[in-house]
């Protein structure tokens, strides 16, 4: 759709620019075009001439632009128990804390959504997404918290409204009272989707539905959520092979590997994602490879949680789908996706492709192009083109930290976390000088503190 005549139009000139496009196009010094909410025009020089309606002119100097990041896979509500069970694997650290998650409310998730946003969104994520699976007996409207923050804070969002239905009693993880019935996870998920989704090219608020994993939920909720997905027209997404005690438990309950049992309850597809996927042999990339089923790697909560590698390279290689993802910051106290560039590309130079296995590009496009193709948005965002959505970031790359390194892509990803001078969302600026402007910090991490105390104080009552 091409602008109104009407359109008001931001100008940014003078700028590296990173499109991450099909062909990687890049500019030594370019221009941004912004009409209302959409790129009109990108390339190389100064903007053209004659524009109509110019509300703003940013002389980008010493910036290079990219497409605003896209986060995969988090766990918002896990802001408010960040520092807990540092020295535990995946399973030994979800028994410790889920007696914790078991007491959370909707005060809290909001706040700790508030956390969790804001700490992304001044760190250059445009796209966020929140996999809550935790809705205790009166909690409240948790899924209503979550998306009236992200909402606030001027995100475009995917919630992943998630479930579980096997406790411990059933042979899973979750104490018994954390669990929902398979019924009323069915039931609060379709109204969800229901009440929440935007199917539109622009949306800002879009719903997934995302069962926990195999450990916490039964293979009925996974199937009948999977035919419930289908029905409404979402996406799906849960977590997959993450460690080895996942494959074990697996195998002795259901006589399978992760993957095998996914595909057995109509969990692999186009409409499919799946967090961390770190201990995956060739037959299952070659599964996700043929059902261009996607992957939310999430290499810091992967090396905390002593998960292991994941196989990105030769994921890429078979053309697996692949996005980058924090995870909850309980397991990634940072809660930032920027970080997740360079992370990605030294964690996994430390597997069998050792130097190759990524370069400064491909991690770009992992937290970039390769986010929005997960999220199944790769027509609207993920790339700087011209009818895409206006998300973008202005990443400021001539300071101490970076001046002296000749690439800004290598700058972005090798070097230390960049400042952010300016984030776009939909064409409005979200942030300013690496502060928000949709929000105020200060107050958000005093309720994060508050509400991180008083959930501790709970928990300990028992």
């Amino acid at each position: 759709m091409a602008p109104s005549a009407a359109a008001q139009r931001i100008v940014i000139e003078n700028c590296a620019i990173a499109t991450v496009d099909a062909q990687d196009t890049e500019y030594a010094s370019g221009h941004v075009v912004i009409a209302d909410n959409r790129i009109e025009s990108i390339g190389a020089g100064r903007a053209p001439e004659g524009l109509t309606n110019v509300v703003r002119r940013i002389d980008a100097t010493g910036h290079l632009v990219t497409p605003g990041l896209v986060n995969t896979h988090h766990h918002f509500y896990q802001w408010i128990t960040r520092g807990l069970a540092t020295d535990h694997n995946l399973f030994n650290w979800l028994v410790a804390l889920y007696p914790t998650w078991a007491r959370i409310d909707e005060q809290m998730v909001y706040s700790a959504a508030q956390g969790s946003l804001a700490m992304m969104a001044r760190g250059g994520v445009t796209t966020a997404m929140d996999h809550h699976y935790v809705f205790p007996h009166g909690s409240g409207d948790l899924s209503g918290a979550i998306i009236k923050a992200a909402s606030e804070m001027g995100v475009r969002f995917t919630l992943a409204r998630g479930s579980m239905d096997r406790s411990v009693k059933d042979g899973g993880l979750p104490p018994d009272f954390a669990v929902e019935t398979l019924e009323g996870a069915l039931a609060g998920t379709e109204e969800t989707v229901k009440k929440h989704h935007d199917a539109s090219f622009d949306a800002m608020t879009q719903v997934a539905v995302a069962p926990c994993s195999p450990f916490s939920v039964s293979t009925e909720l996974l199937r009948q959520g999977a035919e419930l997905a289908r029905r409404l027209g979402v996406r799906m997404h849960t977590h997959g092979s993450e460690t080895v005690e996942e494959e074990q438990f697996c195998k002795e309950l259901f006589g399978m590997g992760p993957t095998d049992y996914f595909e057995s309850t109509g969990w692999l597809g186009e409409d499919v994602w799946m967090a961390h996927c770190v201990h995956m042999n060739d037959s299952d990339i070659e599964a996700f490879a043929r059902t261009k089923t996607g992957v939310a790697h999430c290499p810091s909560s992967n090396a905390r949680l002593a998960a292991g590698i994941a196989r990105v390279p030769d994921m890429l290689a078979a053309g697996v789908p692949v996005g980058l993802g924090v995870d909850g910051t309980a397991s990634n106290e940072s809660g930032e996706l920027h970080t997740e560039l360079r992370n990605a590309l030294l964690i996994n130079r430390l597997g069998a492709h050792r130097e190759a296995a990524l370069n400064a590009r491909q991690a770009l496009r992992l937290g970039t192009y390769g986010g929005a193709q997960v999220l199944g948005r790769a027509d609207q965002i993920g790339s700087l083109e011209a009818g895409k959505l206006a998300d973008l970031v202005l990443w400021k790359l001539d300071t101490l930290a970076h001046a002296s390194i000749a690439d800004p892509v290598t700058a972005l990803v090798f070097g230390a976390a960049a400042p952010v001078t300016a984030s776009f969302v939909n064409g409005r600026q979200i942030v300013e000088d690496n502060r928000l402007l949709t929000a105020d910090e200060d107050a958000i991490a005093r309720s994060t503190r508050d509400e991180a105390q008083r959930l501790a104080r709970i928990a300990a009552q028992g």
